[in-house]
């Protein structure tokens, strides 16, 4: 019985060739035959599917003549994958590529395979970048601090001073690659077998190796430590804000470069100020006295008292201006200013006399 190409790879027979080429590629990593629930007749029967309905002219021809079509032979058939017969179709050949075959599907499936491309020497990672968190009081952020903190971490080992060998002993050429960093393997599959270069886990990819291990370290260079760390915050930095300490984080295996650290800075709210930008507000609540007759009132800062003066005639809600009196600007231009929002207080316990000067005063229309 004939084969229903459009149905192995799940599509309708009025498929575009891009809609039938990402059928077929899903097809070929479900049913992979090195996953551990892969399929290789399958895989196969997908691959012969695309190999007529991803070609024009074959496609074509299918349709036309359907089971009496005989252009998928040799692709996965009974008698096995023919390798030739795949790799012309695909375009793999000495004169050039040929459009049948996306040569971005053939390089997916063959990473799977191969669990990606060969790999020569590589060098040890260099260690992972931190994140971590430091709180801070207002005046703190306003004006800069000095921290100091420990740190938990992959830190050098003391021992082998990162180079992961025993004091004394020599740094040799990996037996295992020769020096080279990397191992060829061969490895069969249902395309045959096939040789490929993989990094040396002897070495890591380095070529070299300690002659005899760090007995601290067990030859990574590196063990779990603390430092004591001191971090300049800048004046003006905000809640929220990061600051980036460069080689403070954990340490390389092997004397390979450090990591760094991110600090997140969290401000501590204040039972006075707020701020907005480079501004602080505050609120100051003055007398009903003050508001209608106008005066001078004491305001609190951070860096003091000043004194504010208050019209006659001021509302409650009135918002005043101290320049200069706000958080430092984190670019070192300047500082911003202090918002200043007014509070009538309106006296509730009076006694006869202040009733009786009200009372005097409502009389005259106030």
């Amino acid at each position: 019985m004939a084969k229903d190409y459009y149905k192995i790879l799940g599509v309708e027979k009025s498929a575009t060739a891009e809609e039938i080429k990402k059928a077929f590629r899903k097809k070929a990593h479900l049913h992979h035959p090195d996953k551990g629930n892969g399929n290789a007749d399958k895989f196969k029967e997908a691959n012969e599917a695309y190999q007529v309905l991803g070609n024009a002219e074959k496609k074509k021809q299918y349709d036309r003549f359907g089971s009496n079509f005989d252009g998928a032979q040799g692709y996965g058939n009974a008698q096995g994958f023919n390798w030739s017969d795949f790799s012309n179709q695909s375009g793999f050949n000495s004169g050039g590529f040929k459009t049948s075959f996306d040569m971005g599907d053939l390089g997916d499936i063959f990473g799977d395979l191969f669990g990606g491309q060969a790999r020569g020497r590589t060098r040890t990672a260099s260690g992972s970048d931190i994140r971590a968190a430091i709180t801070i009081t207002l005046e703190e952020a306003v004006f800069g601090v000095q921290k100091s903190f420990d740190l938990d971490k992959q830190i050098v080992c003391g021992k082998c001073q990162g180079s992961g060998a025993e004091p004394g002993s020599k740094i040799e050429q990996c037996k295992v690659c020769n020096g080279s960093g990397q191992v060829n393997r061969t490895q069969n599959t249902f395309f045959g077998s096939f040789r490929t270069a993989a990094v040396c886990e002897a070495c890591g990819g380095e070529g070299r190796k300690p002659e005899k291990a760090c007995g601290n370290c067990r030859g990574r260079g590196i063990v779990k430590g603390s430092e004591r760390l001191k971090v300049k915050i800048p004046a003006g930095i905000a809640d929220g804000e990061t600051i980036k300490v460069s080689g403070k984080g954990e340490a390389g295996l092997k004397g390979t470069g450090s990591g760094d650290l991110y600090i997140t800075i969290k401000v501590l709210p204040h039972q006075s100020f707020r701020r907005q930008g480079d501004d602080l507000q505050t609120a100051k609540r003055i007398k009903f006295t003050t508001a209608s007759l106008g005066g001078k009132v004491e305001v609190e800062t951070l860096d003091g008292k000043v004194s504010l003066k208050i019209p006659a005639g001021t509302p409650s809600g009135r918002r005043f201006i101290v320049k200069n009196q706000g958080s430092n600007r984190l670019s070192g231009r300047g500082r911003g200013d202090l918002i200043v929002e007014v509070k009538v207080e309106v006296p509730a316990d009076l006694s006869k006399k202040q009733k009786k000067l009200l009372e005097e005063l409502s009389q005259e229309g106030l």
